[in-house]
């Protein structure tokens, strides 16, 4: 059975478990029951109702956090000629197609990759190697694009994606600690009307069964899904 250590246990003691919080109440909560010694992630977990083994269950989206999330992204888009430097004018930190080849020999350097159309046949080469990790562009996250300058620029804004698991649950980050408690409400809110407009046709039943937001290493404070049935 799992343990929690006495830091934990002190900060969980802050918070009552049997009870549902608005988002603003359980963000100061997160924020004070705080005890590492860095800026931790805030995350927000939601449980959806949906049967994530049905295609027509899947919930899959992009949302473009306006407070951002506090981290710096790697970039690297594949696109050449009218395109790679419209990528770089962007604020692209790699461009090329040489990075195909690169990736094939073990460079991973990046933490998204964006890529235009053309080039896919390329780039489909590579999804044994970036598949695992995440990496592999995607249309429905907006990363297979001929729009390469805008992509860059949200990416850069703080856009990130989300996608249920197999046990019917989405986890995003919202912000780092150190943000100010309106921003991470607002960015929470902006994550939140996202995952309802994103709900399945054919999901039945309660759609937001359970919301919980937490620090990288602190106990999880439940919000209340009234506002998203």
């Amino acid at each position: 059975m799992r343990t929690h250590g006495k830091k934990y246990r002190t900060a969980a003691q802050k918070i009552d478990a049997a009870r549902s919080y608005q988002a603003r109440e359980a963000i100061d909560l997160v924020k004070s029951a705080a005890f590492a010694k860095f800026d931790e992630t805030v995350e927000v977990a939601v449980r959806l109702g949906v049967d994530p083994r049905h295609a027509d269950q899947v919930v899959r989206g992009t949302v473009v956090l306006p407070a951002g999330t506090g981290k710096s992204v790697r970039i690297l888009v594949i696109a050449q000629g009218p395109k790679a430097a419209e990528a770089e004018g962007a604020g692209a930190d790699m461009v090329g197609t040489e990075f195909i080849q690169k990736i094939k020999d073990g460079f991973l350097d990046f933490d998204v990759m964006v890529a235009t159309p053309d080039l896919m046949g390329q780039v489909g080469q590579l999804g044994r190697v970036l598949g695992p990790r995440g990496l592999m562009p995607n249309p429905k996250a907006g990363t297979v694009t001929f729009d390469v300058g805008r992509a860059v620029r949200e990416l850069k804004a703080g856009k990130i994606e989300f996608r249920v698991d197999k046990g019917g649950n989405v986890h995003a980050p919202i912000g780092k600690l150190s943000f100010a408690p309106e921003a991470l409400e607002t960015n929470f809110t902006a994550f939140m009307d996202q995952i309802v407009r994103s709900k399945p046709a054919a999901a039945k039943g309660v759609y937001v069964r359970n919301v919980a937001i937490s620090s990288s290493m602190g106990p999880g404070v439940t919000v209340d899904t009234t506002p998203y049935r």
